[in-house]
């Protein structure tokens, strides 16, 4: 019946000749469709480096075929090999790799002579690119289906005891619900029909021919390519009863060694998980930039375009901060600089804390600008006691439909949400982006982050949302900078949970850089150091550290025009200090006015030696 269907041909790289070949009806043990290589086609005379190790059944088959002189130099094309009979092999995937010497995705690389991939002609195949999944079968009732079934018999698949036979290929989603409520009625909660719609749906209808699958077992992440259509079948205990032919290939990689955006992904409690976002990341994993660009040049890609796989891997970075840097920002040494860094990479959450006017905000946008690259990726967000998770996350929120003028609630993102979503756009992975919380300690953080709290300290796994429903995980790159103010709450009272995922920087009067920083802007500005020498006596005068007054309120121009200093001391500061004394019976002006001070400094300067 193989007359059913078209002639498919591959052409080879590099302007080379094109190979022909005919799928065929007749399947392998496993169920995967066969594919015949005509004789007379062309082949690759080499093999790309990392063939053997990517893909050794095909390299196998190709190194028999050599030896058989079933494959042999071409007279008619110079340089090339020929196919001296027709080839059997046990997928269309395998047919390409060992005619190019590389992995290959034959369901798309077989095409017809107007171009169409060979995958379209696979009946109820759900058309578009090739796609990545993860089914899991490590414990299905207790057993590891990976190890017993899958890798030997070479199929995935999934339990559905109670779903009745006759299910077709390519069943629409609404068919499948009906089904799964008649079949699983009294067997399965609703929340579990919900989630088994889903799954069967991705099975039986959007997962293809050529996509790739992995799985987990043994703390390893096994990866193959899916050959062939589903099967329904009866199986013990229920446990295997939709099947597919898959490809796999030998051996795995360690799950502690994988990237941790993969981990992430990996991390979704669903029996099928649609990986397609990280599938660059599966392609490049066991293979060096070398070999896949080796493996680029033997698929004959345009040299322009960067390989999706080098890309997706393409290592995130902090730049390490300058001298320049930190002249800019008046800091003492760049080393303190480097520190701060140092520990975003690290914890990739940090608090600077101290009392008010220390420049706790204008230092984390700056150094957020710095490290990020731009204004671009930094966004900035507010807490305060009404704030929640539906304003700091996603919650439900009432907008207006602009055609029908009608006020509904619908499912609105807020500042986190949207930044994560930024910075896992595709292009994006690499690139820095920082979220910073102003006034962090003025909100119920337990209430405003909810789930979000276990994310900030397991980077490296995924949690289901509280109103989506969505598998979310922070993406490696979103850094967070929190300022809290001391004179509203001490650092001692944050709760513990937060203090376990956050670095803690000071910024107080009484260290660099906040403690020279007035005398180092008056010195660039040209202006006396008086108003540090008044700062530095107030703050002496102060006990607690958390109330003393920081540089800030001190380097804005109106403080330096006629009466400035005298008027920002007098409705700036002491009111403050009035706060902080009130009920004591603390006269104010007489401890802390600007003109008790000055009388302090002037008997300094006057003492001999001084």
């Amino acid at each position: 019946m193989s007359e059913q269907y078209p002639e498919f041909r591959l052409r080879l790289p590099n302007g080379g000749p094109q190979a022909v070949g005919r799928l065929m009806r007749t399947k392998g043990t496993n169920g995967s469709q066969r594919f015949v290589v005509t004789a007379g086609s062309p082949a690759r005379a080499e093999a790309v480096p990392s063939f053997a190790a990517r893909m050794p059944s095909s390299h196998r088959l190709r190194e028999q075929l050599l030896a058989e002189k079933a494959i042999r130099p071409s007279e008619r094309w110079p340089g090339w090999l020929e196919t001296a009979r027709d080839i059997e092999c046990n997928s269309p995937s395998a047919a390409a790799e060992i005619l190019v010497g590389r992995g290959a995705n034959g369901w798309q690389e077989w095409k017809t002579a107007d171009g169409h991939p060979l995958v379209d002609f696979i009946e109820h195949a759900f058309w578009g690119p090739s796609r990545s999944w993860l089914v899991r079968g490590s414990n299905v009732s207790g057993l590891d289906l990976v190890q017993r079934l899958w890798m030997p018999e070479g199929i995935i698949s999934l339990p559905a005891r109670q779903l009745r036979q006759g299910v077709e290929q390519g069943a629409a989603k609404d068919a499948l619900r009906s089904m799964v409520e008649e079949d699983y009625d009294s067997t399965a909660t609703y929340h579990q029909r919900l989630a088994l719609v889903e799954e069967l749906h991705a099975f039986l209808s959007r997962m293809r021919p050529g996509d790739t699958v992995c799985t987990i077992s043994g703390g390893r992440l096994y990866i193959g390519e899916v050959t062939g259509s589903f099967e329904q079948i009866t199986s013990e205990g229920g446990r295997s009863n939709l099947r597919r032919p898959v490809e796999w290939r030998d051996g795995g990689h360690a799950y502690g060694a994988l990237p941790e955006e993969l981990q992430q992904k990996l991390s979704a409690q669903h029996d099928v998980v649609d990986l397609t976002p990280v599938k660059d990341l599966l392609a490049g994993l066991g293979i060096s930039d070398e070999e896949l660009v080796e493996e680029a040049e033997a698929a004959d890609r345009d040299p322009s375009v960067e390989i999706p796989a080098i890309t997706a891997r393409r290592e995130l970075a902090l730049p390490v901060p300058t001298t320049d840097l930190a002249r800019d920002l008046l800091v003492h040494d760049v080393s303190w600089l480097e520190e701060v860094r140092n520990l975003l990479w690290d914890e990739r959450q940090l608090v600077l804390y101290g009392p008010p006017g220390t420049g706790k905000t204008y230092l984390a946008l700056r150094m957020a600008e710095f490290l990020g690259g731009g204004p671009e990726q930094v966004k900035l967000v507010q807490f305060h006691p009404s704030y929640s998770y539906e304003d700091f996350f996603e919650g439900f929120r009432p907008q207006e439909d602009p055609e029908s003028r009608e006020v509904a609630f619908r499912l609105t993102a807020g500042p986190l949400r949207e930044l994560a979503d930024l910075a896992s756009r595709e292009g994006n992975r690499h690139i820095p982006h920082f979220l910073i919380i102003d006034e962090i300690n003025r909100a119920n953080l337990a209430k405003v982050f909810g789930e979000l709290y276990f994310l900030l300290e397991y980077r490296n796994k995924s949690v289901r949302l509280t109103y989506s429903g969505d598998d979310f995980a922070l993406p490696p790159n979103v850094f967070v900078i929190g300022t809290m103010n001391t004179a509203d709450r001490s650092i001692a009272l944050v709760d513990a949970a937060m203090r376990r995922r956050f670095a803690f920087v000071e910024l107080s009067p009484r260290a660099e850089p906040t403690r020279g920083l007035l005398r180092r802007w008056l010195a660039a500005e040209g202006r006396d150091d008086e108003p540090a020498r008044l700062l530095d006596a107030l703050n002496s005068r102060i006990e607690e550290a958390d109330f003393r007054i920081g540089p800030s309120y001190l380097m804005k121009p109106g403080v330096y025009r006629e009466g400035g200093l005298e008027r920002t001391w007098r409705t700036r500061i002491l009111p403050l200090l009035e706060e902080h004394h009130y009920g004591e019976g603390v006269d104010i002006d007489k401890r802390y006015g600007i003109a008790a001070l000055r009388r302090t400094l002037h008997a300094s300067d006057d003492e001999p030696g001084t």
